[in-house]
């Protein structure tokens, strides 16, 4: 499964409330000494083979040969832990893990009820500043830390170089305007292809895919930072953009495989000849098809438009409810906050040997580049033009981020005006927004 099509087909999560919070994994607990944790993850161990299994068991194998108290790793597949909710009914039950992953758009869902161990007492002023410009924002609360990102992942557009040639263009032809990719796509596609692809599953993925188009329109689905609110031409002109792509018949109403983050079964199978996916697809290439030829660009703008895109990232969080959150902070802590080496080493081999990623911390950049990690011309792409641009994954609550995912599918799949779609989601969340009383939302 493809990095991000495990955020897709997300739209019940917000269904299910968190009522209780104690536990970790199974037993009762409620802030305790408990000697053993239970991290919940999408990556290992797994039977077969993976580099990225092997990172999360070394990581805790190495902690659990020097401290008393040890972590347990609790594999979940990814269409489980993100599109299910074995998460959120864990927590529902009393029974959510001590450790476990989440995303900014899922952020404030745990953090509102008050599951969200603070993670500051236990990083050093100096690990802290060491952290990217902005990547923590989304992660804290009244200036304290809540969870810890291992990674950031922007957006970009990857093309086939056959499919380019195919069609009589180059480089030169890449879009840099929505006008012309719109142009491009229609020249891209024939009988067998589709000449562009945006995610079609509804989903937080497919949410976090389209706020780039949206903020680059000067709109946002919470007024911020001189956005509008979701009621004005940016985000229309975004819904419209997604729906043309559909009616002019130059983008599919599914994609292949789990959704349009998996790069395999979509670009290289020569479905699409434009994707749009995250540096993730980058590692995905390298490991399953190497011999593609392909390139990346960064997302085009509007007319009038200041180019984004949108930098995702998983973070590492601990239940302040579980059953010894203190040392569930300190895990975290020392395995992606520490300035120790091994932590910046832990850090660099994550973002740019297991995978694919832009580091969220500088000292771990640094190591990166002195091992000539972003030599490769792709990777160099994300690093200088896409990711500069960047702003991170909105932490939406869900009601929110519902409100918007209906609107892209009512224009993207279904029939109705964007300006119609666009003033429906507005009056849910103004709605929302004037009784809601959790942490803040920007």
């Amino acid at each position: 499964m493809s990095r991000r099509a495990f955020l897709g087909g997300a739209a019940a999560l917000g269904a299910v409330p968190l009522l209780a919070a104690c536990g970790g994994g199974g037993s009762a607990g409620g802030g305790g000494n408990a000697k053993e944790l239970v991290f919940w993850n999408f990556y290992g161990p797994t039977d077969k083979p993976s580099a990225q299994s092997d990172w999360f068991v070394n990581m805790v194998k190495e902690w659990n040969a020097d401290n008393e108290v040890k972590v347990k790793l609790h594999y979940l597949p990814t269409a489980e832990y993100i599109t299910g909710t074995p998460l959120q009914t864990a927590f529902s039950a009393g029974e959510g893990p001590d450790i476990f992953l989440i995303s900014p758009g899922d952020f404030l869902r745990y953090s509102n009820a008050n599951v969200l161990q603070d993670l500051t007492p236990h990083l050093r002023p100096d690990a802290i500043a060491d952290y990217v410009d902005g990547v923590l924002d989304t992660r804290k609360v009244n200036g304290k830390i809540y969870g810890l990102p291992m990674e950031i992942e922007p957006l970009a557009l990857y093309y086939g170089i056959d499919a380019f040639e195919k069609a009589g263009l180059s480089e030169g032809d890449i879009p840099t305007t929505w006008d012309q990719l719109l142009n491009v796509a229609e020249k891209l596609t024939d009988k067998d292809r589709f000449g562009l692809l945006f995610e079609t599953i509804p989903g937080y993925y497919q949410n976090f895919t389209w706020y780039p188009f949206m903020w680059m329109g000067g709109s946002s689905a919470v007024p911020a930072d001189g956005l509008a609110g979701f009621d004005s031409p940016g985000a229309i002109a975004a819904l419209d953009l997604w729906q043309k792509t559909i009616r002019a018949g130059i983008a599919p109403k599914k994609p292949r495989g789990d959704g349009a983050g998996n790069v395999v079964a979509n670009l290289v199978s020569g479905s699409v000849a434009i994707q749009q996916t995250g540096t993730w697809a980058l590692a995905d290439l390298q490991q399953q098809a190497k011999d593609f030829k392909y390139g990346v660009f960064k997302l085009p703008t509007p007319q009038g438009g200041t180019y984004t895109t949108d930098m995702g990232g998983w973070a590492f969080v601990a239940n302040a409810k579980g059953k010894n959150p203190e040392a569930a902070a300190k895990f975290i802590a020392w395995a992606l906050g520490s300035m120790d080496a091994g932590s910046v080493e832990r850090g660099r081999q994550w973002s740019t040997v297991v995978k694919t990623t832009v580091p969220p911390r500088k000292s771990v950049q640094k190591a990166a580049e002195e091992k000539g990690a972003f030599q490769d011309k792709a990777f160099a792409t994300f690093i200088k033009d896409v990711a500069p641009g960047g702003r991170p994954e909105p932490r939406y609550p869900p009601e929110v981020y519902k409100a918007v995912s209906d609107a892209i599918q009512a224009c993207q799949l279904g029939s109705t005006a964007p300006a119609t779609a666009a003033a429906d989601a507005a009056a849910k969340i103004d709605a929302f927004l004037k009784t809601y009383k959790g942490a803040p939302i920007l």
